[in-house]
């Protein structure tokens, strides 16, 4: 089934840039690499943690070009797509090369607001003009809008070509209320590193993590056991890398300041930010270098 391309961890990728603040193609075809490498299950484009906001519209299709040519088929590939205007979406779709993509991943629209029956409205035109499957991505702390569980259910049961819904409201109350009465092979997805393994013990389907981009390998280790049903040793590997505070650590800055931080620490890209995101600072680096080399993170 295509939906199975999407269980486990999907890794939000950075964008990495030079110091000038142009687009590091070569850093991003190493992260490429690296993350599957370290075993991620697929790999998400142009999404929040790719500072998409800051990138112009040229940039993200040049992007999506060279991701897809640099994953060469080797793991699915979701493509970040959406806005807070729904025609600029269907704009995106139409002008976006999503030959090499295996499905988009498209957020609640932010700042404007919209009501529950908007937001259905705009992802039901999105999906009925997509190319490929949708996955819903809905992260109130940053859109301003929590799209409640009642409409994701009705988007899931009503739109065939929407299969799955990442969800960062951090309520896992709501989740579990999509969880217990979503249609068979609809994807839940956590967007929240640090709830995941409680997600997948409930019923859900993976992640699509921030923390996969820093510390792939041992992220792995833990959710791979959690795939497997065994949510003992999944929190027995958790605890023994220290995840909580690796997870903590990446956010105590915002995303993806810290991603950045903890793997230019590691020498894998730079640390340079878009305005109005700047680097982490030098206490958080010193964070991350003590818990890279305790805890083996590497």
């Amino acid at each position: 089934m295509l939906n199975e391309k999407f269980t486990g961890v999907g890794v939000a990728l950075v964008t990495p840039f030079t110091e000038e603040g142009q687009v590091d193609y070569q850093a991003l075809g190493d992260m490429v690499n690296y993350v599957i490498e370290g075993g991620v299950d697929y790999i998400v484009a142009l999404g929040t943690t790719a500072e998409t906001p800051t990138l112009y519209n040229s940039e993200r299709a040049v992007i999506a070009m060279y991701t897809a040519h640099k994953i060469n088929g080797r793991v699915p590939l979701v493509m970040g797509c959406g806005g807070n205007s729904t025609s600029e979406v269907l704009d995106q779709l139409r002008e976006f090369d999503l030959r090499g993509a295996d499905a988009i991943l498209s957020v609640t629209p932010y700042y404007n607001k919209p009501s529950q029956e908007g937001l259905y409205q705009h992802f039901k035109t999105i999906a009925e003009n997509s190319p490929l499957p949708v996955i819903l991505y809905n992260i109130p702390g940053r859109s301003g809008v929590n799209m409640t569980a009642e409409t994701t259910l009705r988007l899931a049961r009503e739109i065939p070509n929407i299969i799955g819904i990442k969800e960062a409201s951090g309520n896992l109350e709501q989740m579990q209320q999509i969880l217990d009465n979503r249609p068979e092979g609809f994807l839940v997805l956590s967007g929240d590193d640090g709830i995941t393994i409680d997600l997948m013990e409930r019923g859900g389907d993976g992640v699509i993590s921030v923390a996969a981009n820093t510390f792939p390998k041992r992220f792995m280790e833990c959710i791979n056991r959690a795939k497997k049903g065994d949510y003992a040793a999944a929190r027995a590997a958790w605890e023994e890398a220290n995840m909580e505070e690796a997870v903590a650590a990446l956010f105590a800055e915002g995303n993806p300041v810290g991603a950045k931080c903890a793997l230019s620490v590691m020498g894998k890209i730079g640390p340079t930010m878009r305005l109005p995101l700047v680097p982490g600072t030098e206490q958080l680096r010193e964070r991350f270098k003590m818990l890279i080399e305790k805890y083996d993170l590497h």
